[in-house]
């Protein structure tokens, strides 16, 4: 297996509202995937779709070299609220983890409930948003899936709860070797955890790959005032603002810019994702 998810061509639309168009992506298995993009940019439709919750309206997804189907024990999905059951203990949620997967692994289910602290007797709906969220991941991880989808499982909580969550998905990444895909604002997070990235933006995608591919591959370039550039083969201009003195340029490369014309910045990914979400908003 190489690709963990392959979407060619992938749409949705409600109505006269297209919630994702014409989305092309190959993403390789073994990855902590970052997905990334403002909200309304169809991150969590493409969730939806990878997990079979949703159909597309045009173009096709394969996930794990399947279509998608709901419920399946290959792939685990912690929706964007992290559910779980207020009216229900932690070991009663672990309870109905074992009935409805067949794949269940209780051992790993106690041992993270053990690690991160959790009363097995105390009811969710009394749980912290960081407990809460813990506990979802919990039930999603011990599926045992080969891919597991995350919607911004950490949006609401604090930074250390934020923490202890990401510290949580690493090591279950380095025990299961699971692919692993996450939808969030928060760069700065992504960039701890994931060595791949996409950006969406107004329902399309514009970039994927690599993180360290992308962090060599993106330069700014900073000098007098050019209206149109003329940066040779293997360049693209991502993003470019003006004064009337100074050119700034978000330049993706595959080769070496040698222009003394031209001050080259390296870029870190909060700059890379927010030059791709700004020129793709206008």
């Amino acid at each position: 297996m190489t690709s963990a998810l392959i979407a060619d061509a992938l749409t949705k639309r409600y109505g006269r509202r297209t919630a994702l168009s014409d989305c092309t992506l190959d993403v390789p298995a073994g990855h902590v995937v970052g997905l990334v993009g403002p909200n309304g940019a169809g991150k969590s439709t493409l969730l939806q779709l990878a997990c079979g919750l949703l159909d597309p309206t045009a173009g096709r997804i394969e996930v794990l070299g399947e279509r998608p189907v709901s419920g399946s024990p290959r792939v685990g999905f912690v929706a964007q609220d992290t559910p779980v059951y207020p009216n229900l203990t932690v070991a009663e949620h672990l309870r109905m983890g074992a009935h409805l997967n067949t794949g269940w692994d209780a051992g790993l289910a106690e041992r993270r409930i053990a690690q991160v602290g959790l009363d097995p007797a105390q009811k969710a709906g009394k749980l912290s948003g960081g407990q809460r969220a813990q506990l979802a991941l919990t039930v999603a991880a011990a599926k045992r899936p080969e891919l597991l989808l995350l919607d911004e499982p950490v949006a609401a909580l604090d930074p250390l709860a934020r923490r202890n969550f990401l510290q949580s998905l690493m090591e279950l990444t380095a025990e299961q070797g699971m692919s692993i895909v996450m939808s969030s604002h928060l760069v700065a997070d992504l960039e701890r955890v994931c060595d791949y990235l996409i950006v969406l933006v107004a329902s399309r995608v514009r970039v994927a790959g690599d993180v360290d591919e992308l962090l060599a591959g993106h330069h700014r370039l900073v000098g007098a005032r050019r209206d149109r550039a003329d940066l040779g083969a293997g360049r693209a201009v991502v993003e470019q603002r003006h004064t009337d003195v100074q050119s700034t340029l978000v330049v993706r490369s595959t080769a070496p810019i040698d222009d003394p014309y031209w001050q080259v910045n390296r870029m870190d990914l909060e700059d890379i994702v927010l030059a791709y979400m700004s020129e793709g908003q206008r």
